[in-house]
């Protein structure tokens, strides 16, 4: 089935919005859940919204690989990136190619590596809780706290100075930050690509100190890693040090104020939590199901394939509506209500298969120990205004979220 050229996964400004996306989604989801969208401006591709379908796709990574286009971009940059402008992340690859390169940094974020790290989240959890006791009640929560605390945390595990945090924010923003790919830096060519060269000064010099001088930190890590026996090249390392800091980064920051905003929007949940803080696991893999920060991840079909009977030609392209699987009424029950006693844990939120979430496991812990912090050392919180989200595509959340509070 085609669906209209406007349909909302297509269409930044309906993200304005989410809960009517959500609609739509559902809608979708009841009478044709795999269907073709044709949106100008973009290249034609099919939309899977059931969560069955989701999981069976990340599951066949042959037939269905992330090459050449792991996410939706707006035609003109789709094909600058086809003619070798991207940097190759992980995301990117495929295979044997991924497996290799994921391993360069698959045992900093282990379980057991999370204890290592427990102790400089909690620290920086400390500090943003104090940060906005110290603003005098009433701050841009999603701005102002959930923004700056995850970004932190990813540069003391890369052992980046404190010193250089409005540098890193500024050049994360400017490349996936309040923008999706589709929009970088208002459609400016020249102005991506000042900012890449800028990003590659600053990691270049950041290799070459671990290179001479390693350390414990995952900067070291991939600056001193070998794939068959030699050195990983250097955009590889780059693309390392880009994927790290920005997935590590948007992505938490927009489940944590999604997360509570939702708590505000159901105080007895909020209550719920604050008598209850042993559900604070479960209600983090519901925060992150609710928010979904990642909306999608596309696929390309290596082969002719069906799907629900519907027939995929080779080369077409599959987007993976993660904000829809993770509101399968079929798997979640009451699956547009925010519900902390939920067991959530079949979200597809962090992917699944050969590509789940490298910084799935350090994600909940930053959610955990902040939460933590936050219902431990504040007492009220209220919305102060009306919040409003990002227009993107990709990687999205709450971009404002101003509230009230007191210890």
């Amino acid at each position: 089935m085609r669906t209209s050229a406007g349909h909302a996964v297509a269409d930044p400004a309906a993200w304005a919005d989410p809960q009517k996306v959500a609609a739509a989604l559902a809608e979708r989801r009841r009478t044709a859940p795999i269907s073709l969208v044709e949106q100008p401006g973009y290249r034609p591709f099919w939309l899977i919204t059931r969560h069955e379908d989701v999981i069976a796709v990340e599951r066949d990574s042959i037939r269905f690989t992330n090459h050449p286009r792991p996410m939706l971009l707006p035609t003109w940059l789709d094909e600058l990136e086809q003619n070798g402008r991207q940097l190759s992340t992980l995301v990117h690859k495929d295979g044997q190619d991924h497996r290799k390169h994921r391993a360069v940094a698959a045992q900093w974020f282990t379980l057991r590596s999370m204890r290592r790290l427990e102790y400089e989240v909690a620290l920086q959890a400390k500090r943003a809780v104090d940060d906005m006791l110290a603003s005098g009640g009433t701050c841009d929560f999603a701005a102002e706290v959930a923004l700056p605390y995850p970004l932190r945390v990813i540069m003391s595990a890369l052992g980046l100075p404190h010193g250089d945090y409005p540098r890193m924010l500024r050049l994360t923003q400017e490349l996936f930050g309040s923008e999706t790919p589709a929009t970088l830096l208002h459609d400016d060519p020249k102005a991506i690509q000042e900012t890449i060269l800028d990003y590659a000064d600053y990691l270049a010099r950041l290799t070459e100190d671990r290179q001479a001088r390693p350390s414990d930190d995952l900067a070291s890590a991939i600056a001193n890693a070998r794939i068959d026996g030699r050195p990983i090249d250097f955009q590889d390392q780059i693309a390392y040090y880009v994927m790290v800091l920005t997935a590590g980064h948007d992505t938490t920051s927009a489940a944590l104020a999604g997360g509570l905003f939702a708590l505000l929007q159901r105080p007895e949940q909020l209550q719920l939590l604050r008598r209850e803080p042993e559900r604070l696991p479960a209600a983090v893999d519901e925060i992150i199901r609710w928010t979904t920060p990642i909306r999608h991840f596309l696929r390309t079909a290596q082969e002719d394939a069906e799907i629900r009977e519907v027939e995929i030609a080779r080369g077409d392209t599959l987007m993976l509506s993660y904000f829809s699987a993770n509101r399968d009424e079929n798997v979640f029950h009451d699956s547009e209500t925010f519900d902390i006693t939920r067991r959530a844990t079949k979200h597809v939120a962090f992917g699944f298969g050969a590509h789940h979430c490298l910084g799935a496991n350090l994600a909940r812990l930053e959610l955990r120990l902040f939460l933590t912090e936050l219902l431990g050392r504040v007492r009220h919180l209220e919305l102060a205004g009306e919040p409003s989200w990002t227009e993107t595509l990709f990687v999205g959340g709450l971009k404002h979220l101003p509230i009230h509070y007191a210890e």
